[in-house]
């Protein structure tokens, strides 16, 4: 999962507009500064996760997730951000789900 999410944040990195044509036509061109911001977290996030397994680190991870997810919810209905929102949002809450439930136990549960 960690090296899924670092291969899609290196794409929003290197071609955001081809993602952002792809899944949300809509999604203003002036605003591709915010997929690019979103690949490099995502590369951070998941390089973290792919370099150091442990439990602490996946529920971080699925926290920032979770917290991603939550600020897109104000976006869904809106004409330009909605589907980018939608997508966005949904992605991150089901990986800070999947996320939590291949989590390594913490030692001593």
């Amino acid at each position: 999962m960690a090296a899924l999410g670092f291969v899609l944040g290196g794409l929003l990195l290197a071609r955001p507009q081809q993602v952002a044509d792809r899944v949300a036509p809509a999604f203003p061109a002036s605003r591709l500064w915010l997929v690019r911001a979103l690949g490099v977290r995502l590369l951070v996030q998941h390089g973290a996760v792919f370099a150091l397994p442990d439990r602490p680190v996946v529920r971080t991870s699925s926290a920032v997730d979770l917290l991603h997810a939550a600020t897109m919810v104000p976006f869904v209905a809106s004409p330009h951000y909605g589907r980018a929102a939608r997508i966005s949002g949904g992605l991150a809450a089901a990986y800070a789900a999947a996320a939590l439930a291949v989590a390594p136990r913490s030692p001593g549960s």
